[in-house]
């Protein structure tokens, strides 16, 4: 349905949503960007990693979280969070 609007929508196997669209002067997010929370944050590092794409990892910054910053194929940043438990 987006599509025909010039956008998407993502659903991982988790039940997150993420709907994108897109405006005719884009230039990708430096710093702004979407936080998604992942269970599996390690498996999910190390498969961005065997695709090719960057992963940096940030878990210093925020007490009782870890997360990594990663990008799209557009050069989007994205950040994916897991929060300690603990």
């Amino acid at each position: 349905m987006l599509a025909v609007r010039g956008g998407c929508w993502f659903v991982d196997a988790y039940g997150s949503e993420l709907h994108l669209g897109v405006e005719d002067d884009f230039r990708p997010a430096r710093k702004a960007h979407p936080a998604l929370l992942r269970p599996d944050l390690d498996d999910l590092a190390t498969r961005l990693t065997a695709a090719g794409y960057p992963v940096t990892w940030g878990n210093d910054e925020v007490p009782g979280i870890r997360r990594f910053h990663t990008e799209d194929p557009h050069a989007n940043r994205l950040e994916f969070v897991l929060v300690d438990p603990s």
